[in-house]
């Protein structure tokens, strides 16, 4: 049987709120072991998640698999990003990350449908994933200036560089998937359909 028939991939809620200090050790865990940089976050910040129905959950049964949070930018809230998305080890290499990442890029979507979607990692598989959703590599200074987003940098191995960059650069990849650009893109290919 395909280890994704018995993965439920869910909003996450408040009852799922047992599984916040877990995801917390995960995140700090996967940071450490790749020597590069996951905000730390506490239980409390992921439990604010899970309430506010900004979270996607991947459980096996009541077995933790997998778990990807949404946070909006800005004074309008015009910039949202899928952020700390992890998959336990022995679910790696499944293709449950992509699921994970599709869903909170489907949820972010729903919730914010005008918001341009970013993220940054030094995660190839997370850059394969964003690419598949449409997103594209950009420069940092495309992303949000909320200062808040960028505190959150300061749990990270790597944010000495960020700060000595003015946070024009890092070990990241920003990455940005606009709604209106697609949409953009969507009227210039219909227009050349027509053309033929």
């Amino acid at each position: 049987m395909n280890i994704d028939d018995n993965i439920m991939i869910q909003v996450a809620s408040e009852k799922h709120a047992s599984y916040a200090e877990q995801i917390c050790t995960v995140i700090a865990e996967s940071a450490r072991i790749r020597g590069t940089g996951i905000a730390r976050r506490e239980p409390a910040y992921i439990l604010e998640k899970m309430k506010a129905g900004k979270a996607i959950i991947a459980l096996e049964g009541r077995k933790l698999a997998g778990f990807c949070y949404i946070e909006s930018w800005g004074k309008e809230k015009n910039f949202v990003a899928n952020s700390g998305l992890i998959v336990l080890e022995e679910y790696r290499k499944s293709g449950l990350g992509k699921r994970i990442k599709k869903a909170a890029f489907e949820l972010s979507r729903r919730k914010f449908p005008e918001a341009k979607l970013f993220g940054i990692t030094t995660s190839l598989a997370v850059l394969r994933i964003n690419h598949a959703l449409g997103y594209r590599p950009v420069h940092f200074t495309q992303l949000t200036d909320d200062l808040e987003f960028w505190e959150g940098c300061k749990g990270c191995v790597n944010y000495p560089i960020l700060e000595s960059t003015n946070r024009t650069n890092c070990l990241c990849t920003a990455m940005l998937y606009d709604p209106e650009e697609k949409k953009q893109e969507a009227v210039a290919d219909g227009e050349k359909k027509i053309a033929v």
